[in-house]
């Protein structure tokens, strides 16, 4: 069984900027049905996160050096979440992230590093 993190990439701060409570409480119920859908196909969640707001966050550039205040990266888009799944069946992974994709951000599947993976 393989492990993937499901990424969900989009305008994060969306959810608590620009949305009405009704629309949260939409999107919720489909990331609900989503992890529902996953359990009903033998998917096993493993972990995840919805992450807070961007601007929350705090950055270490690269090479090192002073934290700072804001997002990650130099773009509109951030992760604004995750899932940890286990799976035989990527494919059907894949089916079932449409169910999120929908909402309107992106979804980015990758698979996890096992220490096995890992050249001696």
């Amino acid at each position: 069984m393989a492990e993937y993190v499901v990424l969900i990439i989009g305008d994060a701060d969306r959810w608590w900027s620009t949305m009405s409570m009704d629309q949260r409480q939409a999107g919720y119920a489909e990331y609900n049905r989503f992890g529902e859908e996953l359990a009903k196909r033998g998917h096993k969640v493993t972990g995840g996160a919805e992450l807070h707001a961007t601007s929350e966050g705090r950055r270490i550039p690269p090479g090192g050096g002073p934290a700072t205040d804001g997002p990650f990266a130099e773009s509109t888009e951030q992760v604004g979440g995750f899932y940890q799944v286990e799976t035989d069946d990527l494919e059907d992974l894949l089916e079932c992230c449409q169910i999120i994709a929908a909402l309107g951000d992106g979804v980015q599947v990758r698979r996890v590093v096992k220490p096995e993976d890992r050249e001696p």
